[in-house]
């Protein structure tokens, strides 16, 4: 289970629109607008406008304010009392409203203008992401995800050149071999293991990095060549000793640390008796009593689990609620 692999459970439709439930708050839907991205000139058309908002991204930090990401004007951070620190900027999409949402690039040790302001803090997104609504959240991993590539790969890989943005922060290409660069994602599988003996029991390992009494689903990355149904048989068989049957798919999510894209799967069990850890980055996995997994979920007893702002927690809640009803 290699580190990094724990996310946060927004889903974005096919139109690239991210949808709110109920609970939610007025914030209501973000577009993409991924066809505006080919317009010449679009970043100092939309900084021109000022009904356009901007998002700071300095590595993996985020601005907060007021419960939610702060969005400044384009003032702020195209001004002079910013000179010098934006990188790059790149188009995000439109809210609800139409208005463009546009990142501000910072350098990691960059500091923000007014950052003297009481109401604006700056945290990484691990710690920000679980307190947003799905579409801010949606917006930080797409913005730190979309940051770090910007900053990190100035360079053509095959030439080693400078390369030029296009695409509104969105690609990349080498004005020496003409090759097109694009943000790199890596896929990542992550499984909830059950017992073919047992439908109250399930599975869970402890990674040799994390504190007693911590466990999770087995993940792991997808190798060259491979599916995604046989990454999560490989690693499963790594990481546990156990090989599985049938392997559903069940939902995914982004999450930038380095580049990930997490599929979520459930699988049973062809032995539960064979389970055992690797010893190496798997120092414990054990069945759990679904009874154990419910008390974990309301803070009750030592087991520790994912918190609510991974996938990883996602699969062990609903396979959980799915026993009572």
């Amino acid at each position: 289970m290699p580190p990094g692999l724990r996310a946060t459970p927004w889903l974005i439709d096919q139109r690239g629109k991210v949808s709110m439930t109920s609970s939610d708050s007025a914030r209501t839907r973000w577009d993409r607008a991924a066809d505006e991205r080919n317009i010449a000139e679009l970043i100092p058309m939309v900084l021109g406008d000022p009904a356009t908002r901007v998002l700071a991204v300095s590595g993996e930090r985020v601005r907060l304010r007021d419960g939610g990401l702060a969005w400044d004007t384009v003032s702020r951070w195209a001004g002079p009392a910013a000179a010098g620190q934006v990188d790059e900027w790149a188009f995000l999409g439109r809210d609800e409203h139409g208005a463009a949402l546009v990142m501000a690039v910072l350098a990691a040790d960059t500091g923000a203008p007014g950052d003297d302001d009481a109401s604006v803090t700056t945290e990484s997104l691990r710690v920000a992401a679980p307190d947003l609504d799905r579409t801010e959240a949606a917006l930080a991993v797409t913005g730190v995800s979309l940051a770090r590539w910007l900053l990190d790969a100035p360079f053509c890989p095959a030439c080693g050149a400078r390369t030029e943005v296009l695409q509104a922060g969105w690609s990349r290409r080498c004005p020496s071999c003409g090759r097109e660069h694009f943000p790199r994602t890596d896929p990542a599988v992550i499984v909830a293991i059950t017992n073919r003996d047992d439908p109250d029991r399930l599975l869970l390992g402890s990674n040799a990095a994390w504190p007693d009494q911590r466990y999770s689903c087995f993940a792991g990355f997808v190798e060259a060549g491979e599916s995604l149904e046989g990454a999560v048989r490989r690693e499963v068989r790594e990481e546990a000793g156990v090989e599985v049957g049938e392997v559903r798919y069940r939902a995914s999510q982004a999450w930038p640390y380095p580049r990930s894209l997490m599929v979520g799967f459930n699988a049973e069990a062809v032995d539960a008796g064979s389970a055992r850890p690797d010893g190496e980055e798997i120092v414990s996995v054990r069945w759990f009593h679904r009874q154990e997994i419910g008390d974990a979920l309301d803070g009750r007893g030592d087991l520790l689990l994912p918190g609510p702002a991974s996938i990883a927690h996602r699969l062990i809640r609903e396979w959980h609620a799915a026993g009572s009803l």
